[in-house]
């Protein structure tokens, strides 16, 4: 981030960023649905997470989608390890590559957590292609 970037400008890459990957309709959704006590966190969110790390390039969207669904598995974070998944098909990601990074879950967290991100995957895959 540069001297002369903004709050404003890192949440609106962020923005920007968070409708790439998640889809427009997911993140005006979740926008939406903020409350008062919620805001200060979504804000962080936007600006950190979408609008610094997420906008750099020294990765590409698809990996760290990848890096994403393996990070949340081990922090068995199911609900956001859904909405990542639908970002990792958004940043090209396939099923047999998703289906590879949680094979490589149940062997440096667990079984357990990996049979969980399994089916929030399959699920999310399933609804993905049928509303596509």
């Amino acid at each position: 981030m540069t001297d002369d970037t903004t709050r404003d400008d890192l949440f609106e890459r962020g923005m920007d960023m968070r409708r790439q990957v998640l889809g427009a309709d997911h993140v005006e959704r979740s926008m939406a649905n903020v409350s008062d006590f919620s805001r200060p966190i979504q804000e962080f969110v936007t600006e950190y997470c979408w609008g610094v790390v997420w906008s750099d390039d020294g990765l590409e969207p698809k990996t760290r989608s990848m890096l994403n669904l393996a990070m949340l598995t081990a922090l068995n974070r199911s609900h956001e390890l859904g909405v990542h998944v639908r970002g990792a098909l958004n940043n090209g990601v396939t099923e047999a590559e998703i289906q590879q990074v949680l094979l490589q879950t149940a062997v440096y967290v667990g079984v357990p957590a990996a049979l969980e991100s399994f089916r929030v995957a399959e699920k999310v895959i399933k609804e993905f292609h049928a509303n596509a």
